[in-house]
């Protein structure tokens, strides 16, 4: 539009330039031809010469200045088609929020195609599309989101059309300033992910469904052990006719078993809010040691501890966290059976704290260190494979983190991370 003004102005500025050189002309004619002819013809002679040289000036200009034009024109065409034929939402919007232009896509979706959409906002559009009231309301509260912002927002937009299918859009939105700081518009760019959200949420359902295959393979699994154990012992009570001491024993502790499998899952399927207090992580790990201190005695192991005193205090559930290190400090005692050290070690980096256990023990294949934690995973013998499934749902709730690194022969490092 800007080289548009430059055109006409200048072809206003020749006519009204002529006429004027005209209208001298004239009046020299006039003057002259009533005093001097032979000054007459010189004056004139001079003043058509730069009328010539003027004239031609201006066309030389007029035909850049209609080149430019051209090559805008063509341009402008070239963004406008693209801009028609993309799938995707297009809108611009001056900076007082009124609709400038938008793309055949948006026109559409908004059902704008037979209503004069230019120069209004999106507060009126709701007006005279009230099916998408709700929507455009939605638009004009985002929109001033970003203008407070003053920077390009990427946001997620749903909304109900007519048809009745929620549309989803993946939204960017850049706001324009002039170079006085101004607002000069913003340019709306949204893409329909209605398609994508839907294959997301299938793939999550099948995803859950697979877990839930998983884990009831699991529990199957592991209870039908126990089971066994009972039905064999019960077969044989009933055969002899009498009960024994040692068939008794076994069959509680194989009924202990199963009654532990269910706890764990009944620990990891309860969305419990664990009640957070102040505690002393530091006291937390000492008083693990203290309880965990008479059993590595017996295997062997010594315990060393190395607490920073800048370790601050957090807030967490203390239950939950004494779990939490009673399962790492067994599972390393299980790890070393000829004995050696283990290393606790917490400290305070940035906002965080870490908590690191190392231990001596034979280590963990690199090819199952990945599924650490997951359900009815273990590496003992007669362990169940929730320990740290659980530790890991406990860590979640704090809002921090578990990684593992381990060796096969040089042990493992166990890093806890919480927030301070």
């Amino acid at each position: 539009m800007g080289n548009r003004r430059k055109i006409y102005f200048s072809a206003c500025c020749v006519i009204n330039l002529v006429i004027l050189f005209l209208d001298i002309g004239c009046q020299l004619v006039i003057s002259a031809f009533f005093r001097n002819a032979s000054w007459f013809l010189e004056v004139m002679m001079l003043l058509l010469c730069f009328l010539l040289v003027y004239i031609l000036f201006w066309t030389y200009r007029f035909y850049f200045l209609y080149k430019e034009y051209c090559h805008l024109e063509d341009e402008e065409e070239k963004w406008s088609l693209l801009m028609q034929a993309t799938p995707d939402f297009i809108c611009f919007k001056d900076g007082k929020g009124r609709w400038k232009k938008v793309n055949k896509f948006g026109r559409k979706l908004y059902q704008l195609e037979s209503i004069d959409y230019v120069g209004k906002t999106d507060l009126e559009l709701a007006e005279l599309v009230p099916f998408f009231k709700d929507g455009l309301n939605s638009c004009y509260l985002s929109d001033e989101e970003v203008w407070r912002a003053g920077k390009l927002t990427r946001i997620e937009e749903s909304f109900i059309v007519p048809s009745g299918e929620i549309k989803s859009f993946d939204v960017i939105k850049i706001p324009l300033y002039y170079e006085n700081g101004l607002r000069k518009g913003l340019l709306t760019i949204g893409r329909d992910i209605t398609q994508q959200k839907v294959a997301e949420s299938i793939l999550i359902k099948r995803e859950k469904l697979s877990v839930v295959g998983e884990l009831a393979a699991g529990i199957a699994h592991e209870i039908r052990n126990p089971l066994t154990s009972i039905k064999g012992l019960t077969q044989l009570m009933w055969e002899s006719g009498n009960i024994t001491e040692d068939y008794a024993k076994v069959m509680v502790s194989e009924i202990d078993r199963i009654n532990q499998i269910a706890g764990g899952l009944l620990a990891l399927s309860k969305p419990q809010s664990a009640e957070m207090d102040t505690v002393l992580l530091n006291e937390i790990l000492q008083y693990v040691v203290n309880i965990m201190e008479p059993e590595s005695l017996l295997k062997d192991i010594q315990i060393n501890m190395n607490m920073e005193e800048s370790v601050c205090k957090i807030q967490g559930n203390r239950n939950g966290l004494i779990q939490v290190f009673i399962n790492l400090l067994k599972n390393a005692m299980d790890a070393m059976p000829n004995g050696g050290q283990i290393n606790i070690t917490s400290r305070r980096v940035l906002n965080k704290i870490h908590i690191i256990v190392s231990d001596q023990g034979v280590g963990i294949p690199s090819e199952r260190l990945e599924k650490i934690g997951e359900p009815f995973f273990t590496l003992k013998e007669k362990g169940m494979g929730l320990g740290l499934t659980i530790s890991y749902k406990i860590i979640q709730d704090h809002k921090g983190t578990f990684e593992f690194s381990s060796q096969e022969g040089c042990g493992t490092d166990v890093v806890i991370k919480l927030p301070c």
